[in-house]
């Protein structure tokens, strides 16, 4: 991810142990991959601002938008995003739309509309409702923000394409609907999050 700060994922043998033991199929597929590691951004405003990049789009243009962010704003934080122009952000690859949504969400952190630092003490639920009431932010973005920044133990998201396709590929299945989906959620809680770190690495098998 960069020049932003991150670290890996924290989870372990229990969580591992515990998603063998329900799931024998994802057990298996856990054994062969080993330990996989998912990089996550710990600032909140910063995670939040990569998650919106990476909405829509593939993990490779996310990727070279992030890139391109990161050179022009050397300090990802909200004044920064809220005093540039739509124009400037745009400029770093991405829809007219995203650049604003980008700015707006910079606005309400710095203007206090949106006060992230009271997410913490929140449970997943009203974290997903309180970040939903931002134009630009949906339940997909705050659910990666919950597991890519927050380290919440319990998400799988419906919304994540590559989850999905992930699933499909784990249980053979050439498609899968929402029971199926919430379904495996169910089994795999409470660390549905490590389910999904493997899920996002089986979503790249053919």
């Amino acid at each position: 991810m960069g020049y932003v700060k991150t670290k890996f994922f924290s989870y372990g043998q229990r969580e591992i142990e515990h998603l063998q033991n329900v799931d024998s199929i994802l057990g298996d597929a856990m054994k062969r991959l080993g330990k996989v590691e998912r990089e996550v951004i710990p600032d909140l405003f910063t995670a939040l601002i990569h998650a919106i990049v990476g909405q829509q789009v593939s993990v490779k243009a996310a990727y070279t938008v992030w890139h391109r962010m990161q050179l022009h704003f050397e300090d990802m934080i909200p004044q920064q995003i809220a005093f540039a122009t739509v124009e400037e952000i745009q400029q770093c690859g991405m829809s007219t739309r995203k650049a604003a949504y980008i700015k707006n969400v910079g606005e309400a952190v710095m203007f206090c509309s949106l006060n992230l630092m009271e997410l913490y003490n929140l449970p997943d639920e009203e974290v997903i409702k309180r970040l939903s009431r931002v134009n630009g932010i949906g339940v997909w973005t705050a659910e990666m923000l919950l597991l890519n920044s927050m380290e919440r133990p319990d998400i799988v998201s419906w919304g994540d394409i590559a989850i999905r396709r992930g699933m499909m590929n784990l249980y053979n299945l050439s498609d899968i609907t929402k029971e199926q989906f919430e379904k495996y959620k169910k089994q795999y809680c409470p660390y549905g999050s490590v389910a999904s770190i493997y899920l996002w690495k089986l979503s790249f098998e053919s």
